[in-house]
């Protein structure tokens, strides 16, 4: 995967398991999804808190390594704030 793409797997409440991946895009980040491997990535509108949660915990860890800007920390930080105003995190 290139440097802007993170990927994590998940189990939905039906017990499937998803491979789930973010494109860093811009000041953006998309979600795609699959259930296989030879599936067809789906694109994600709006990913659950969860997926905002893994992806944060991912890129804080790339921090850490020198493999992301400090800065984006802070605006996923905000993406999630902004969508989930009642989730507590951190």
């Amino acid at each position: 995967m290139p440097k802007a793409e993170i990927g994590w797997e998940r189990v939905t409440d039906d017990g499937i398991v998803l491979q789930v991946y973010a494109r860093h895009v811009g000041h953006k980040w998309l979600f795609f999804a699959r259930e296989r491997r030879y599936d067809r990535w789906e694109a994600v509108p709006d990913p659950p808190l969860e997926d905002w949660l893994e992806l944060l915990d991912a890129v804080r860890r790339r921090i850490g390594r020198g493999m992301q800007r400090p800065e984006e920390e802070l605006r996923i930080l905000s993406s999630i704030r902004e969508r989930y105003p009642d989730a507590e995190f951190e």
